[in-house]
Parts: structure tokens; sequence; C-alpha cells
């Protein structure tokens, strides 16, 4: 059952089912996993831009009112339903129209305070918004001051031959940004960022220390001249709209920007010791100083001096210790690694009436179009292509298998002895070949197994005869009836030697079937040949009252087996003159033929029925049997003709009218080249 065709087809089917299911399915996950990769790394970039706008909004308003028009831009721009609720789930603002259901998870958080990193990967390491400057943002007045000297300063640059861009922080400080060095002085151990406002006696700011200061490359730098933490309680935080005091952020002439004013001692006003502390609003607002190319950065408003003290206390509060606190280049509150933490929670502290509160944010449909796996019907899929092609190939291989069968069985039934079985040919392609070409083989085996039978009857005949008319004689000699006289045994002698032929002849068809008939061709003169079996011949055509003539066109050459080629054209010439009646003619003559050379034998005897034609070279074939032993000869002349002819690469044939004689040509090749078949 396991070397079944049906069997191993069916296997067949299947495993290449299962193998191109796995293929496609693995080819498949691959592909749709790089897409979901790629719509995914599409999805966070837009998520991310709809999340750092909202953001934004969050850090410059104190309240969610009139995002609305801000949420139908992004959701117009991202082709997305965009909506904000507060944490409670009470819906802010929503794109749709109709107000659907909310999905059922937020994309993300929106808090200026608290940034979700997944979706800006750029983020302060405290999480706070940058664009967050709540009490730090300055009034109109402070900023136009402060980007006039900037201006004035990136003017000076610009002459002297530098590249100089002015930026603008969060809260709208303008700093200087030159390119291909720094643009004020890399604080060092030994030049400290600044010093705090309301430093203790004996802490005297240089002018270095009252200025940005920039790391080599426009790295961060620092404003000194700001808060330390105090002692005293923290001050109550300004409002985002308070105006700022008169004459905050003004300096005396000639004195540092940022820098407080100096008694005459040298310690700065309201240092201990040296006078009350200084008010922004007892100092006139100076003119704009010329334009200088001097690195120094203007010093810190009065807006930012209120926060950085009120900032500086909350640090304090949170370390139990007092910490410098200063503001950046860009006007961002900074302070010492060792206090950051500190620093992010004072920071959220006072931001958190500047920006709006925390609100959930949502993307997309209010539908899950996440579609999930069904293994079930995957299953179910994979099962149905299985029995597809289980049933395909069970059809297949019973249509292939079912004339094979009839080929082995009928296979069997000729070994069992059945020469007629044959196959019903119905299907085309390679099958139906098979079934013909067995057809083909069952037919020649039936034929060749008549004839095999037809020539051991004949065999035994020819036999018979001569071995029954030798024994006769011999017991009528032995028992005194007859005389073994000259006469008598020239009769014994003549019948032994037909026995003696019979024997050769089927002896030589014997050596020829199986192919073991040995050729000696040598190069050979058609024309002497021609001659020579004429001559032999001539007095056997006298004897019967036969004209022989023979003939040749031309000098034609061959390479053929002498001895064999005289013994084929002489059985056909003994033919001839044994079945040609008396007064006859019979003719041999040789010519060329393009590459081969023709001999025939033509004579004018009764001629052949057409439809005995096909079989005039078989062997024992008589056209009339009883001529058998009138006639002479064993019946094999002519077959074994055909076999000679076809061992030199020729043929043997014979064309006839009834009444009218016969010919008989063999056709050889010439050509050295030819190659021999046995």
């Amino acid at each position: 059952m396991r070397h079944s065709l049906l069997l191993r087809l069916v296997a067949g089917s299947v495993l290449i089912a299962v193998c191109s299911i796995v293929a496609t399915a693995w080819l498949a996950a691959r592909s749709t996993s790089g897409e979901i990769r790629h719509r995914q790394g599409q999805t966070l970039a837009r998520d991310a831009r709809i999340n750092d706008a909202l953001l934004g909004y969050a850090a410059s308003h104190p309240r969610w009112d009139g995002v609305e028009e801000t949420v139908r831009g992004l959701a117009r721009r991202s082709g997305q339903r965009v909506a904000l609720a507060t944490e409670g789930g009470t819906r802010i603002a929503d794109s749709a129209a109709g107000r659907p259901p909310l999905p059922a998870r937020p994309s993300a958080v929106v808090d200026p305070l608290a940034v979700d990193v997944s979706l800006g990967p750029g983020a302060a390491t405290d999480r706070i918004d940058p664009r967050a400057a709540g009490p730090f943002r300055l009034p109109d007045p402070e900023r136009v001051r402060l980007r006039r000297e900037v201006d004035a300063q990136a003017a000076c640059l610009r002459r002297e031959g530098q590249r100089a861009t002015v930026l603008a922080g969060p809260g709208g400080r303008p700093y200087l940004r030159r390119e291909g060095g720094p643009t004020t002085p890399t604080p060092t151990a030994t030049n400290p960022p600044g010093v705090p406002v309301g430093a203790p006696s004996g802490h005297h700011p240089s002018p270095q220390r009252a200025a940005f200061a920039r790391s080599p490359g426009g790295g961060a730098v620092r404003l000194a001249g700001v808060a330390r933490t105090p002692s005293a309680s923290v001050p109550p935080t300004p409002s985002p709209t308070s105006p700022p005091e008169p004459g905050e952020g003004t300096q005396r002439p000639g004195s540092t920007p940022g820098i407080p004013p100096r008694t005459s001692t040298g310690v700065p006003t309201g240092a201990p010791g040296g006078g009350p502390a200084v008010r922004p609003s007892a100092v006139p607002e100076p003119p704009v100083r010329p334009a200088s190319c001097s690195p120094d950065a203007p010093g810190p408003t009065a807006t930012e001096k209120r926060a950085l003290n009120q900032l500086a206390a909350l640090v304090r509060q949170c370390r139990g210790s007092q910490v410098d606190v200063w503001l950046d280049e860009t006007g961002t509150p900074a302070a010492p690694a060792s206090a950051a933490e500190c620093l992010a929670a004072a920071r959220r502290t006072q931001l958190k009436s500047y920006v709006a509160p925390a609100a959930l944010l949502y993307i997309g449909s209010s539908e899950d179009r996440t579609p999930a796996i069904d293994p079930y019907g995957i299953a179910g899929v994979t099962a149905v292509i299985l029995v597809l092609a289980v049933g395909v190939s069970v059809l297949v291989a019973t249509r292939m298998a079912r004339p094979v069968r009839a080929v082995t069985a009928a296979a069997r039934r000729m070994r069992a002895g059945d020469g007629s079985a044959r196959v019903l040919v119905r299907a085309k392609g390679e099958v139906g070949e098979l079934g013909a070409a067995f057809n083909e083989m069952s037919e020649h085996l039936d034929r060749m197994e008549r004839q095999r039978k037809a020539m051991v009857s004949d065999v035994s005949h020819e036999l018979r005869t001569p071995l029954s008319n030798i024994r006769g004689w011999l017991e009528a000699a032995q028992d005194g009836v007859a005389d073994l006289g000259p006469a008598l045994t020239a009769s014994l002698v003549e019948e032994a030697t037909l026995l003696q032929h019979i024997v050769d002849d089927l002896q030589q068809l014997a050596l020829a079937d199986v192919g073991k008939l040995r050729l000696h061709p040598e190069p050979v003169d058609v024309a002497d040949l021609v001659e020579h079996i004429a001559t032999v011949y001539r007095a056997a055509a006298e004897a019967a009252e036969l004209v022989l003539t023979a003939g040749v066109t031309g000098r034609p050459h061959l390479d053929a087996d002498p001895v064999r080629l005289r013994q084929a054209v002489g059985n056909l010439l003994a033919n001839a003159v044994r079945y040609t009646p008396a007064g006859g003619r019979v003719s041999l003559r040789a010519y060329a033929d393009g590459d081969d050379v023709l001999i025939e034998v033509a004579d004018t005897g009764p001629g052949i029925a057409p439809e005995h034609l096909p079989h005039v070279f078989d062997r024992f074939w008589r056209v009339e049997k009883s001529r058998s032993r009138q006639t002479g000869g064993s019946g094999l002349g002519l077959a074994i003709v055909r076999q000679l002819a076809e061992a030199h690469g020729g043929s043997a044939a014979v064309r006839s009218e009834p009444g009218r004689g016969a010919t008989f040509v063999l056709r050889l090749p010439r050509s050295p080249n030819r190659v021999w078949s046995h």
C-alpha cells in the first residue's frame, strides 16, 4: 500500500499544500509586520506632532478655553479625529461632529509639567515642557529693551566679521548665538556663573559673574546675579498678568546689567552691613548703552528676579539648605545637579497656575480598527485548502492510476498466455502513449508468437518429409525389399543434403535474430560480383530452359561482406530460376542510386498477388504450400536475404503483378561511414 501511486500522489500534494501554506503565511506575516511597523512609525510621528502642538498650547495658556480651533486644525491636517477630555472624562474639545463616544483608551496625557517621553523623546530630563515660561515670561517693555541691547551686540559682532544670530527663549528673553565660537565667557571653577541677589557681605560679584557664560561651541550658558535661596518665607507667586513694579530691571549708570548696585565700600546695596536690600523700583532705568562687542549679556529683569526669588524659596523648602538658582541663556531656570529633583518639583509648583491642567488626548476613531486575529478562521481556511488539495490529488491520481492498472492487468493476462490482451486507450498524453505502446507491443508479440508456431510447424514439416524418405528406404533395404543401388543412394544423399541446408539456414537466421551474425566488410566491385554470380547460376538456368542475363551500369563499388552478399544475391537468383517456367527470362543488373547501390533480380514467372507481397520475406512462407516439394528449397531463402540486407544497413523489397513476373531489389549503402547493424 505504501508504494501505491495514489497514496504517493496524495502525500506529495498534501506536502506541497502544507509547504505552500506555511511559506505564504510566513511571507504574508513578514510583509504585514513590516507594513505594520511602517504604519506604527507614521502613526507615532503623527501623534507626536499633535501632542506637541497641544503641549505648546497648554504651556502658554492657564486654561483649555479656546483650544477648540486648535483641535479642529490638527484634525484637519492629520485626517484623524482629535479630542481632549479631563482626567475625569469630561470632554474639553472634539473635532468629530455629533460628539460621538470617545475611544476606549487615550493616546496620551497632555501635561506640560509631565511630558510623555514616548511621544516626546527629546523632552527635558525634568519632563517639563520648555515652553512653559510661567512667571518668567517677560512683558513687552522688558523684552523690547533686551532685544535692543542684544541686537546692538549682534551688529557689533557682524561689523567685526563674525556671524551672530539673535534668538528668543520661551519667556521672550533674547540671547545671542555666535557661530564659530562662544559669545560670552565660559564659566570655570574660578569664574562661577554669578552672585545671587541678596548675597551676604563680602560676596563681591565681578562683571564676568554678572553676564551670560557659554561653553565652547555654543553650549549652555548661565545668567548670573540671580537668586540664592533666601531664609525668608516664600513670596507670593506673581500673577501671569501682574505688571512689573516701576523701574524693575533697571541699573545704575555705569553698573553691569544684572548685578546689584554697590555702596561706596564696594558692598552690594542690600547686603548685610551695607544698608537696606536692593529694591529694583528704586533704580531709574538708564538709556540703552552704546553698541559694544563686549560679551556681557543683559542681566535679569525685575520680572525674572521676582520669579527667581520665588523659585529659590521653593527649592530651599525642598532641600532644607541654600541652593544657587540661575537662568540659562534662554531664560530657563537652572540649578546644580544635586538639586535637580528639587528644582523640578519647585518649577512644577511655580508653573501650576500658569499652564493648563493635564488632559487626556484621543486620536483616531471611536471604533477599534485593529483587526483581531481569529485562530479558528485561519484553521478553517487551512483545512479547506488541504481538503481541496487532497480532493484534487485523489481525482488526478485516480485518472492516472486507472490506465496504469489496466496495463498491469493486461500484462498479467499476457503472461498467462492470452495473446489477445489489449488496453482500452481513452486518456491522452503520457498515460495514453503508455497504453498505445503496450497495445503495439502486445500485437507484435502476438504476431511473433503466431509466426513462431507457424515456423515450428513448417520446420517439422520440412524436416519430417526428407527424414521419412531416408528412414523408409533404409528400412526397406534392411528388410531386403529394396536394393541400395546407385540411384537410391543418390536420392538418399539429396534428401540428407536438403536437411543440412534447412539446418544451416535456421542456424543463420537464429544468429541474425540475436545480432551475432558476423560480417567481414571489404571493398567490393559490384560488376565483378554480378558477373561471378551470373556465371555460377547460368548452368542451372540453361537446364531449366531459361535465359539468364546480367548487366551493370557504370562501375559501382561498396563496402560489404562479399561472401554474405553473394549468398543473398544467389538466393534471389535461385528463387527466380526455381519459380520461372521454361522459356522464361531471368535478369540480374546493378546500378548506383545516390549513396546506395541497387541490385535487382527480375523474372517472367507467374508473379505474386498484392495480398501476398507483405509475407514474401517471412520464414517458410509459400504462395502454394503444395509446391514446396516440387520446387524444392527450405522456405527460408528470402528470409535470409532480408536479414543479410539489414545486417549491411540496407533493405530488401519486392514488386510484382500477377502474370507479369516479380522483381526483387537489394538496396545497400556504399559509404564506408555507414554503421553496421550486426
